[in-house]
């Protein structure tokens, strides 16, 4: 008996034209977004903006100072929040009830107070503690050494070690236990357990949500404008209140925020891809060390 050609066969494909999906709502949405990205394009091109004015100011000496102290303050406070934080961390573990209640108190505090709140009350300390210092020995007057400087290096520091204290700690948690009775097993103290092997295991988790709190950081350090610090947007305020070009001095601030937080962020890029792979070269080193181990 013979068989059907495949022209006659019900089952034939061979004479069906294929048809590509059309996406049309994919079309649609971008559509919208080239046309809203031209209006907003048209807008700054075409609206009331002196965009020499900008470019004026755009290196002037003025926001120069600020975009330094800016950059400054990013430094200095991430570098007391990260300190302040990894101690912290560490007390909120400790068996010691007194070191992790005194931890614990500083967490719930500074992340439970605004940081505007934390700079106004260390501005002010003066008039709760209008002399500071050793009797006898050296004496000033707080409201000379709080500076505007310095309240905010405490109110960005101090709360940011609050919050890096969780980061740290979520760190030493994501270690495995083992890895702190194996170091205690060969006669290793606590402290240098954490230090030697704990922490540095750990980084690959705490780089990623402490590198976000540095780029937060930068963009924080625009509260400090409330208490007179001059960091760059602080001086853009200062500039625009006296030439009233308000909206090209802003855009001015703009464009240097985004360049430092570019630059922070490359940094972050890459210490990341550093500590990525030393975390596995000593996941490939570990066996190696296990049979040494068995061996002896």
């Amino acid at each position: 008996m013979s068989q059907p050609s495949s022209a006659t066969s019900p089952f034939a494909v061979d004479h069906l034209k294929i048809v590509p999906r059309r996406f049309y709502g994919r079309w649609l949405s971008a559509a919208l977004i080239l046309l809203i990205l031209a209006f907003i394009v048209n807008a700054f091109a075409h609206g009331q903006i002196e965009w020499k004015v900008v470019a004026q100011f755009m290196t002037a000496k003025v926001i120069m100072h600020g975009l330094l102290n800016t950059i400054l303050m990013t430094i200095y406070a991430m570098t007391m929040g990260i300190v302040l934080g990894v101690i912290f961390a560490v007390m909120v573990m400790s068996p010691n009830p007194m070191l992790r209640g005194v931890a614990g108190f500083y967490i719930w505090f500074f992340r439970g107070t605004p940081l505007l709140l934390q700079m106004l009350l260390w501005f002010n300390l003066a008039l709760v503690f209008p002399m500071m210092g050793i009797p006898g020995v050296f004496e000033a007057r707080t409201v000379d050494l709080i500076t505007p400087f310095i309240a905010s290096l405490l109110g960005l520091g101090i709360g940011q070690g609050a919050y890096t204290a969780e980061v740290v700690r979520s760190g030493i948690l994501s270690v495995d236990n083992g890895q702190t009775e194996a170091a205690k097993a060969i006669g290793m103290t606590r402290l240098t357990a954490l230090r030697r092997i704990i922490l540095p295991q750990a980084m690959r988790v705490i780089i990623p949500p402490v590198g976000n709190e540095v780029i937060s950081m930068i963009k924080l350090t625009s509260v400090a404008s409330v208490i007179q610090f001059s960091e760059i947007l602080h001086n853009a305020q200062t500039i625009y209140f006296a030439n009233a070009r308000v909206i090209e001095l802003l855009i001015v601030a703009t464009v240097w925020y985004l360049a430092v937080v570019t630059v922070f962020s490359i940094g972050q890029y890459f210490l990341e891809k550093v500590f990525a792979r030393e975390q596995r070269r000593v996941v490939r080193q570990r066996p190696a060390v296990s049979k040494q181990g068995a061996g002896a």
